[in-house]
């Protein structure tokens, strides 16, 4: 499989998996949202530390993403 292909295909799978992410993460908001309008302290903290982590994952995506991206342009700029 031919390199640009296979960055189609990883852009693709990181780009379904950011999505998913993203629905998971405004959920944890709606939830947190709901425990303070409950004043329910115990349910905050752990929301808020799965979206941090969810954040994280993000940004780890986005930087394999950006470095795959570059190493495609430096390939192609040699050949």
């Amino acid at each position: 499989m031919e390199t640009r292909k296979q960055g189609s295909v990883l852009f693709g799978l990181i780009l379904a998996l950011v999505v998913t992410l993203v629905v998971v993460q405004l959920w944890l908001v709606a939830a947190s949202l709901d425990a303070l309008h409950r004043h329910d302290r115990a349910a905050l903290i752990p929301a808020a530390a799965a979206s941090l982590v969810v954040l994280l994952i993000n940004v780890v995506l986005l930087r394999y993403v950006v470095a795959f991206d570059r190493r495609v342009r430096e390939a192609r700029r040699d050949e």
